[in-house]
């Protein structure tokens, strides 16, 4: 119970700092630039659920945490160690998990009686987490369809070449806009 409240306290801090999951920033544009920064595609609670969920089936190393996110991604996602890293040390300090010394003098950490608690008392988060994870790796597979690619290619072509062009009329905007709305339309209607 104590596990899953810090986890939370701390979840603050820690994003202030800068540990979170996923490559980019929130959404939003950045202060006096034409373009959006990505959305994260895991926080740092999200992580230290996958952390916890794979502990759970057995010790690992940190760097096999990673390896073990990055294949249930399908390649798609793989966190930092400046996101695992400091997030174990969390976790340690919640007492969640304990570290113990490998043959090679690096960390081996294992759940504790603490973390599985959390860990169970979580488990919905910890599903909807591991499908959003697995599901970048279908994303990821689909997109490498080369008939897909090819399409893409040449949509991300077209709107370049015709948005590089100087002063582009009102009239040619909003019908680049409305083609835009109704691809986008079409794709979740199929």
């Amino acid at each position: 119970m104590r596990t899953h409240h810090l986890l939370h306290t701390h979840r603050e801090k820690h994003e202030k700092q800068g540990i979170h999951g996923g490559h980019g920033h929130h959404g939003g544009h950045a202060e006096g630039r034409g373009r959006p920064r990505r959305e994260r595609l895991f926080d740092a609670q999200d992580i230290r659920l996958l952390m916890l969920n794979f502990l759970s089936a057995s010790p690992a190393h940190g760097y096999e945490l990673i390896k073990s996110i990055e294949a249930l991604a399908g390649g798609e996602y793989v966190p930092s160690p400046g996101i695992i890293y400091p997030n174990l040390t969390l976790l340690e300090e919640t007492g969640a998990i304990r570290a113990a010394d490998s043959a090679g003098g690096k960390k081996i950490w294992q759940l504790t009686e603490e973390g599985k608690t959390s860990l169970e008392q979580q488990r919905e988060d910890v599903t909807a987490v591991i499908n959003r994870l697995a599901s970048l790796g279908v994303l990821g597979d689909n997109r490498r369809i080369p008939e897909v690619q090819r399409a893409i290619h040449n949509f991300k072509l077209a709107l370049n070449t015709k948005l590089a062009k100087g002063d582009i009329p009102k009239e040619t905007l909003y019908k680049i806009i409305d083609t835009l709305d109704q691809a986008a339309k079409d794709i979740e209607r199929s």
